[in-house]
């Protein structure tokens, strides 16, 4: 199997042309094994661009955590594919879609290495997230995790997020805390947590526990959950930057709705993987 390994800030992935590739049926058993760092490629997650079901998207967008869960998106992983995509032939315009499992998402590429994704519009009611919370929105409200209470904002990216303000995100205990939230009652399908500092108006500091990985250096959604988080509570305005571990990502909620992700994409390698 022809691969690439790409990474958004860190967060890395594993690329396979499903145009060309013959690839096994359990892409689940598959990205479990790629994304193995001792016994495989190493890797967040893998990234499938396959044939679409809707012919106006250059693609469908897949992609599989570490842990062989589907995801429903990736930022991070949508400013790769893009490129990738590019270097594949698969698209010559700048700008274009991607079909996802749940919506569409279209990313531009503005630069050598430098992508812009219209995410499409963040969505807030419980049933969307989904998430068993009372009321339209889920903005402030406490979540009891072991013997803490939390106050959290929800938001879905086409993925769920729960994001939590804290006042020292390098100290917090990510790690502990991450994965019981991760896991709660109350998110029937998990959720990816974003601990975040408000630097200022428009910047964000961010560490981020994913769904199905663990900890990771970058997350573009959860970038995008925490920026329509931070402006619900009233903390910045509706364009960030938020601050990861190996550089920064531009997010804009628009006055259209849509949320705009900005950031770098980087390929590292490409080789032949033994299926």
């Amino acid at each position: 199997m022809r691969f690439a390994k790409m990474h958004g800030l860190g967060n890395d992935f594993v690329m396979v042309n499903g145009f060309s590739e013959q690839l096994p049926e359990d892409l689940n058993a598959l990205a479990r094994a790629v994304c193995d760092r001792h016994l495989g490629i190493g890797a967040d997650g893998l990234i499938v661009l396959a044939p679409p079901q809707n012919q106006q998207a250059a693609a469908r967008f897949l992609i599989y955590n570490d842990d062989g869960s589907q995801a429903e998106s990736c930022g991070n992983g949508l400013r790769c594919a893009a490129l990738f995509a590019r270097r594949e032939g698969l698209v010559t315009e700048d700008t274009f879609t991607f079909e996802l499992i749940n919506g569409v998402a279209r990313p531009s590429i503005l630069g050598a290495d430098i992508v812009r994704v219209d995410m499409d519009q963040p969505r807030l009611a419980p049933a969307q997230i989904p998430a068993q919370f009372s009321g339209e929105q889920v903005i402030s409200q406490p979540l009891r995790v072991g013997a803490a209470t939390y106050d959290v904002t929800l938001v879905s990216m086409g993925n769920p997020h729960c994001v939590i303000f804290v006042n020292d995100p390098e100290h917090f205990p990510v790690r502990e805390i991450g994965p019981l939230i991760e896991t709660h009652p109350a998110f029937p399908q998990k959720t990816n947590v974003e601990f975040i500092k408000v630097l200022k108006s428009d910047q964000l500091q961010m560490r981020v526990w994913e769904r199905g990985c663990g900890e990771t250096l970058a997350c573009g959604t959860g970038a995008c959950a925490a920026t329509v988080a931070a402006y619900l509570n009233g903390y910045t305005g509706r364009s960030t930057e938020v601050l990861l571990r190996h550089g920064s990502l531009q997010i804009d909620w628009a006055q259209d709705g849509h949320v705009y992700l900005t950031g770098p994409a980087a390929l590292v390698a490409e080789g032949e993987y033994l299926l």
